[in-house]
Parts: structure tokens; C-alpha cells; sequence
């Protein structure tokens, strides 16, 4: 009697992963593992060669480092290694946080970064016009966004399968106008607040940037030698510059008893540092008569701390008026 025998096809070698048809679905299925986790996914097709075409690929990916991290990446994770990369470099922290949490959190905080693309972009662009945000501003709290999925992308493994672009909106012509020295004087007279008037000083004598100011240290400030250090200029490089005689008894009376650590710009005799001056500043030029406060109901001007005579209720006023920008006259 003549026995056939038939040779057994040899196997795949174990771990390569398999593809599977599950109960109901006519789309096979892909299942491997990395690093001991099991990951599956479906191959989006019917195709028996397709699907394990795929399954190849995938394999490939992750063994190149190219594939995508397996879970679900959400914005605030993508964020968090942004915060990170700005605590390493010692860049703006403070910064990036504020636009997180105060901005960019409200939308994106909890989204899978996969769903984040043209339409949640429109929608947060045009939440911030709604709160009269300027071009200039939304473009900066993106690029804060962008950088946070480009770092996801260049992570091994990939937090992200692509980094996220955006049209960036067009901005207004920079401001050529500053003020002059007696309207300087005036809003040195008519102010009361120690931090103020010394910000007041620097950010009109150099040219200081609100987040340059913000972001110094006690430890950036040489009375000896009468000299300021900007560590996170505009252009990411530190600069120094000497103190006027003005400013370096401001700066002596805003680091008196607070460590090197601590923030030069507090209020009162505390050490918590200013974050938000808009009122503040609009107070003081209000007083100064640089700036005034208007009704949003009835769009008439109302006195600073009154309420408007001819709206009902409490209306919310806007101050319009000097910005804080505008009070330059030169860049250190």
C-alpha cells in the first residue's frame, strides 16, 4: 500500500504575529507584541494578503522605531513633555503654563491628539477672536501647540503619526508710536504700586518685553555691579544690560528680603510673582489720563471703579487706552 506523505509548511517564527478574522466582522484583524504588550489593530480590509501585508509593516515600524506609541496619546500628554523640554532648557515655564491652563486647556485639555486637526483649530481660533484676541497672540499659543506634537513626533517611540500645521494669521504692522517724557513722568507720578513702577521704568528705559520682566529672578539682578540679566530674551539669547540710576533704587526696594530664587516682580511683601497686570496697568492710566474704561453695553466711556449710569445692571467694561507695549522709547 503506497502511503502519501505530505510535508508540513514550516511556521512563522514566533512573535511575528498573526492575523485573525474576529466573530462577525468581515475585516481581518492584526495582533502582535512589542516589548511584551500585545497590541491589535484592524487591518481595514477584507484582503487576507493585504492584512498580512500590514501585519508586516507594522512590525517593521516598530522595529525601525517608527511606529506610533501604542495607547491613547492625549494633548495634555504631548504638553507635559513640552513643560518638560521648557524645565530642561530653562526656558519661559511659567509662560507655557499660563497658555496652557488659562488658553489652550479649555479645548485641547483632554482630546485624543489623534482628533486634532483643521476643524478643532478653526473652532479654537475663533473662540479666542470672540474674546478679542489678536492674531499676534493666537499665533503664539499654536506654536505652543505645534511644538508640543513635534516633540511627540521625534520621541521615541512616536507619541504622534505626523506634527501638527497650522496657517499662521496674519499680524498687524509693529507699533511705531511711543510716548514721550512728560506722559512717562505723569504715569510715574500716579503710581502707586511698587512692582509697577519699577517695570514702568525698565520696559521704558530698555525696551523690556512684558515676559521678560515677568520672568526674572533675583538672583538676575547685580546691584554691585548696577548691571540686569534677560535670560529669556525674544531671540532666546541672554543679554545684559546697565541699570539707570532710577531704576537700580526700584529694583533694590523689589529684591529687599526675597531670595535668589524668588521673583523680582511680587506684590506688596509677598513672593508670589505678578502673573496678569491689566488691571493694574489700566488703573494707572486711567489716573494718568492715558487711557479710559468703556461700557460694553452702551459703549460710552465710565469712570475707573464706577459703574455706567446708563446701562442697568452691573456691564462689563473694557479699558481702552495706552498698552503697556507702547510705553517704550528704546530696545536695550
Amino acid at each position: 500500500m503506497n502511503v502519501e506523505t505530505t510535508e508540513k509548511k514550516p511556521r512563522g517564527k514566533r512573535g511575528q504575529g498573526c492575523i485573525y478574522q474576529p466573530k462577525g466582522s468581515r475585516n481581518y484583524w492584526i495582533k502582535f507584541s512589542v516589548n511584551g504588550s500585545t497590541i491589535q489593530q484592524s487591518a481595514e480590509t477584507e484582503s487576507r494578503r493585504e492584512a498580512l501585508d500590514k501585519l508586516k509593516a507594522e512590525i517593521l515600524k516598530h522595529a525601525n522605531g517608527d511606529a506610533v506609541a501604542a495607547g491613547r496619546v492625549t494633548v495634555d500628554d504631548l504638553y507635559s513633555v513640552l513643560l518638560t523640554d521648557y524645565r530642561i532648557n530653562q526656558k519661559a515655564l511659567w509662560w507655557a503654563e499660563l497658555n496652557w491652563n488659562k488658553h489652550l486647556k479649555p479645548l485641547f485639555g483632554g482630546m485624543q491628539a489623534k482628533n486634532v486637526g483643521t476643524d478643532t483649530l478653526s473652532r479654537y481660533i475663533e473662540s479666542r477672536r470672540k474674546e478679542n484676541a489678536a492674531n499676534g497672540s493666537i499665533n503664539r499659543e499654536l506654536s505652543l501647540l505645534q511644538r508640543a506634537f513635534m516633540l511627540g513626533y521625534e520621541s521615541q517611540p512616536r507619541k504622534v503619526a505626523r506634527p501638527l500645521r497650522f496657517h499662521r494669521l496674519a499680524e498687524s504692522k509693529p507699533r511705531q508710536g511711543f510716548i514721550e517724557q512728560k506722559q512717562y513722568d505723569t504715569l510715574a507720578a500716579n503710581c502707586s504700586d511698587l512692582f509697577m513702577r519699577a517695570m514702568l521704568a525698565l520696559a521704558y528705559s530698555f525696551g523690556f518685553r512684558k515676559g521678560e520682566l515677568l520672568s526674572l529672578k533675583v538672583s538676575d539682578v547685580d546691584l554691585f555691579a548696577g548691571t540686569i540679566r534677560l535670560r529669556d530674551s525674544k531671540n532666546g539669547e541672554p543679554r545684559k544690560v546697565a541699570l539707570t540710576e532710577d531704576a537700580k533704587n526700584l529694583l533694590a526696594a523689589c529684591v529687599a528680603g526675597k531670595s535668589a530664587e524668588h521673583a523680582v516682580f511680587t506684590r506688596g511683601k509677598g513672593t508670589k510673582p505678578v502673573a496678569d497686570f491689566r488691571a493694574t496697568w489700566a488703573a494707572l492710566c486711567c489716573r494718568a489720563g492715558l487711557g479710559q474704561m468703556i461700557c460694553k453695553g452702551c459703549s460710552k466711556p465710565v469712570e475707573h471703579g464706577s459703574k455706567c449710569e446708563n446701562c442697568p445692571g452691573r456691564k462689563r467694561l473694557k479699558y481702552r487706552g495706552l498698552l503697556f507695549h507702547d510705553q517704550r522709547r528704546s530696545a536695550a
